[in-house]
């Protein structure tokens, strides 16, 4: 892990496309922009999580559970 250290206003370059530039900080936080191509997924870290833990979950529900679901939405 590389850590630095930024002030408001001052960017950092990731490879030829990620530009990341801090916007605004407070005693406990820190606004970034991040400038990044669109193919380039970018997700908070407690959302790439919840995402996962959805993946795995609908892997587990069988086929009867979910006809069930959608003949209660035709309903």
């Amino acid at each position: 892990m590389l850590i630095l250290q930024r002030r408001k206003g001052q960017s950092l370059s990731i490879n030829d496309n990620i530009t990341l530039t801090i916007v605004d900080t407070g005693a406990d936080w820190v606004k970034l922009a991040i400038d990044a191509p669109k193919e380039i997924p970018i997700l908070r870290t407690e959302l790439r999580e919840v995402a996962a833990e959805n993946q795995k979950a609908s892997k587990t529900v069988s086929m009867q559970v979910i006809d069930k679901i959608l003949k209660q939405k035709q309903e």
